[in-house]
């Protein structure tokens, strides 16, 4: 999509701190932490919310999204515990309408989330 900002993190069209490129996916820090590790992991081909998901064509990037996620967690040492959240829709907070997981760390993280 020609006007989806993560679509345009993916395609080098806006500059990121890029900590992970795969396959299916790409990681970058958030401009806007919430965390002292807050990185987003995304899949290269635009999907507008984890709603969207569908079985039949989208396992191969979740799965990727997942394993990748993961390792940044490692990567960070957030060996604590950490938390990946998908948002879907404009009243869970989802702002960018492009599936992204957050991955969030290296603090406390309260519950409810807020």
């Amino acid at each position: 999509m020609s006007d989806c900002i993560f679509c345009k993190v993916v395609s080098g069209e806006i500059p990121s701190d890029i900590v992970h490129e795969g396959k299916e996916v790409i990681a970058f820090r958030d401009i806007n932490p919430q965390a002292p590790t807050h990185v987003q992991v995304i899949p290269r081909r635009h999907v507008g919310a984890i709603a969207d998901f569908d079985a039949s064509r989208d396992t191969d990037w979740l799965v990727e999204l997942i394993d990748v996620a993961n390792q940044i967690a490692r990567d960070e040492g957030l060996d604590g515990g950490y938390r990946l959240v998908f948002n879907n829709g404009a009243l869970a907070g989802q702002s960018v309408l492009h599936v992204h997981l957050h991955v969030l760390g290296g603090r406390r993280l309260g519950w409810p989330p807020g």
